[in-house]
């Protein structure tokens, strides 16, 4: 079907022109304004030659030139890179380059990373375009041209690409994390781009008159597939600021008075941290979800005292949001992820590809349209991960009599220790309960007896400690002895992605 993203923003112009599109660092953009920036960049996007099925990348953080040169990619049929911009310069080689990007767009605070490595990148020499005013700064490196005195000489009326967009063409190649090895560049088409609109706009009721507040990083499938996208292809306002800040990011709930809220786990425990949140009114929030990592119960149960319900989900770049919690989900449900998605079949296999039954663990499968083309220029791993037209992604888990999926833990975490298998985010999910650690992460080490068990890594709160003697004495009766971590070490922080993603692989170089 000849149709692309793009056309979600045109619309969004002809339909409701003067309707707030974005209000970015306390300034509002409309719908015409935001669309006719999208038509400049694409515009300029074709006088630096660049045609359909050509890649391009940005380095940017949360700003409106990010979705700018997003709508203006798919106006033409390009492929849009977005780089984590938390990536070194060899990090950033590595992705530029697998995909052979032509041109790269940047923030100026990033150029430090971009200058030790652009002769070396396939993006040509021309095609290094700087953005600035998010820092305070203005400085444009002599080797890049300057996004702003280019961008505004072009027309503002639609562009025509060079060829005719198809739905099922790519549009964007998101990264995985790399929690271990290289990331691999997760192909994402038009068409599931609308269909995971449609599953966030389905699922949080979503109207024009929402104000959708989120700071979940652009770059990232969250901030692009579960809150940008949905928000504007429904027409509603979306709220962001450059950078995440936990005070700023509560007041703004009260201020703009958001009416939907994304937050990873992460940022709303700095939130809660904050002097004022027992001060800020969030009343107005009338739906919030989110995630990112294992959560304690009394995290929920804090923010249920201030009326903000914060709903969990499951997810991964090559399917984002596959499993949603329901708004009216008993509280029996509670430790469940929620249940797949409006666009998602999931359920659980065992080795041999055999359906299993309730409460059988296994591995987590799913199929829908929201599932990733393939992985780019990786057929093997394709293969592997997508097998006819199913996704296995690689988590144990299982689902209850009712359908609600529970995660236990990655395929490659879990360990033997005897003859037992020990999944460790089963006992991390207690711990984690303990009124002493902040976070905690077990993985498996090598024991002459045992063959392996387990190592936890504690983050105490602050001005705590903990010993052995009482991680055992807190699991005694929560869980079979043999899972027990046999050792412990107390660390200062997790190494997480911009997510929040634990990189237990870091971990075991690190410390074992």
């Amino acid at each position: 079907m000849k149709w692309n993203t793009g056309k979600i923003l045109s619309k969004r112009e002809a339909l409701t022109p003067d309707k707030i599109a974005i209000i970015f660092e306390d300034t509002p953009v409309t719908y015409r304004a935001l669309n006719r920036e999208a038509n400049r960049v694409a515009h300029f996007f074709q006088e630096k030659g660049l045609e359909k099925g050509d890649r391009i990348a940005v380095n940017l953080v949360n700003c409106p030139e990010f979705l700018a040169c997003y709508f203006a990619a798919a106006k033409l049929g390009l492929i849009f890179v977005p780089l984590n911009y938390r990536l070194v310069s060899q990090e950033l080689k590595y992705q530029i380059n697998q995909c052979n990007c032509r041109l790269l767009v940047f923030n100026d605070q990033f150029s430090e990373n971009i200058a030790p490595i652009r002769q070396s990148l396939d993006v040509t020499p021309e095609n290094f375009i700087c953005v600035t005013g998010h820092t305070g700064e203005k400085n444009v490196p002599a080797w890049a041209v300057d996004y702003g005195s280019a961008i505004k000489q072009y027309p503002s009326h639609e562009p025509v690409p060079d060829e005719i967009i198809d739905l099922d063409d790519p549009f964007v190649i998101l990264y995985t994390s790399g929690v271990t090895g290289n990331p691999k560049g997760a192909v994402i088409t038009h068409a599931q781009t609308y269909f995971k609109c449609f599953q966030i706009i389905n699922y949080t009721d979503m109207r024009q008159d929402d104000i959708f507040q989120s700071q979940a990083p652009l770059c990232h499938s969250a901030g692009l597939a579960a809150v940008s996208t949905p928000a504007l292809c429904r027409g509603a306002t979306l709220l962001m600021r450059a950078k995440f800040d936990a005070e700023k990011f509560a007041l703004d709930i009260e201020t703009y008075k958001a009416t939907i809220v994304f937050s990873l786990t992460t940022m709303m425990r700095f939130v809660m941290d904050t002097d004022i949140f027992d001060t800020v009114d969030f009343s107005s929030v009338r739906f919030a979800f989110g995630g990112g990592e294992k959560t304690p119960q009394s995290f929920f149960d804090e923010l249920d005292e201030k009326g903000l319900h914060l709903l969990p989900g499951f997810g991964q770049t090559e399917n984002s949001a596959m499993v949603l919690m329901p708004e009216n989900a008993p509280k029996s449900k509670r430790k469940a992820a929620g249940l797949p998605n409006f666009f998602t079949e999931l359920w659980i296999q065992n080795e041999k590809g055999e359906k299993l039954g309730p409460n059988e663990i296994g591995h987590i499968v799913a199929m829908g349209p929201n599932v990733m083309k393939e992985y780019w220029d990786m057929p093997e791993e394709t293969r592997n991960t997508i097998v006819n037209d199913v996704l296995h992604t690689g988590d144990l888990g299982y689902l209850d009599g009712d359908g609600y999926l529970y995660i236990v833990d990655r395929a490659k975490d879990m360990y033997r220790s005897g003859a037992e298998n020990v999944y460790p985010a089963e006992v991390e999910s207690v711990l984690v309960d303990h009124p002493k650690i902040q976070k905690v992460a077990i993985i498996g080490v090598p024991d002459e007896k045992w063959g392996e068990t387990g190592k936890a890594f504690i983050v105490c709160h602050q001005g705590e400690t903990i010993t052995q003697k009482e991680v055992v004495s807190f699991l005694d009766g929560k869980v079979a002895r043999f899972k027990f971590p046999r050792s412990i070490q107390l660390i200062d922080s997790m190494p997480v992605t911009v997510t929040g993603k634990l990189k237990k692989a870091v971990l075991k170089q690190q410390f074992t």
